[in-house]
């Protein structure tokens, strides 16, 4: 799907709650109707959410809209937020419509200001990539290192209390649930967090610790702790994570099924 087409479903949504809700006219219009594309709603959404409310501030509202305008104006970015907004609505049944959760969803929302924070750390702007980082954490609840590498079609489900570490590494088609944790195993220095590949699904509450990799297509039951590698293709589960079967699916994160199998 590409912008052009998710915005014009997006449009229709908007059009669809302006005529049946009547409490609802001047929010959509404020920060929908009144924009010509997708980048620039994003842009104006997450500078309402996390820039500083004081005008005369450093981080205002403008300021924040004028630079993340330009962020998500980038191609890369851009298809990267379309892609996301796509996985929530296919693989999460409380999904609605694509509106709600590019408005609402505050794993959506942080994930796309973590493909910001990273662009301004990898432009040499620290700070604004640690002003966004801090207040994404704080407003999100999911808190994203700049550096980490995120691919696309990436669904932050639920999401609150989501840690994910300075080189952690996620490719493509991931899902990951609440209370998740890509993290170190102490005061190890350089390459130290956890490399997640395409399809993983990862349910709530695991914390996956080290420098190790999550294979293609593997599932990590909820409240797992995995010290290890885990090879493609397979579900771990326990205290410490050992194999206990095979996802039923060549990509878990798709069809988001969190029993295990045996």
């Amino acid at each position: 799907m590409t912008e052009k087409e998710i915005w014009s479903k997006i449009i229709d949504e908007a059009n669809s709650i302006l005529e049946s809700e009547r409490l609802s006219g001047s929010y959509i219009k404020k920060f929908v109707t009144d924009f010509e594309k997708l980048s620039e709603v994003i842009a104006f959404k997450i500078s309402n959410d996390l820039a500083d409310k004081d005008a005369n501030g450093i981080f205002s509202i403008d300021f924040i809209f004028s630079e993340l305008k330009e962020v998500f104006e980038n191609e890369k970015i851009i298809n990267g937020l379309v892609l996301d907004l796509h996985a929530v609505k296919q693989r999460d049944p409380a999904a609605s419509g694509y509106l709600p959760t590019l408005l609402f969803s505050k794993g959506f929302l942080a994930l796309q200001t973590h493909r910001a924070s990273n662009y301004f750390l990898n432009s040499k702007e620290s700070l604004m990539a640690s002003f966004l980082h801090s207040q994404s954490s704080k407003l999100y609840g999911v808190d994203i290192h700049p550096a980490a590498s995120i691919g696309v079609g990436v669904m932050l489900d639920h999401a609150t209390g989501i840690v994910i570490g300075e080189t952690s590494v996620i490719e493509d088609d991931v899902s990951i649930f609440q209370g998740v944790t890509l993290g170190g195993t102490g005061k190890v220095t350089g390459d130290r967090h956890p490399k997640v590949r395409q399809g993983v699904l990862i349910s709530a509450g695991a914390k996956i610790l080290g420098n190790v990799e999550i294979g293609q297509g593997a599932k990590v039951a909820a409240g797992s702790v995995v010290l290890d590698n885990v090879e493609m293709n397979t579900t771990v589960a326990g205290v410490p994570a050992v194999a206990v079967g095979k996802p039923s699916s060549d990509s878990p994160a798709i069809t988001v099924d969190h029993t295990i199998e045996e």
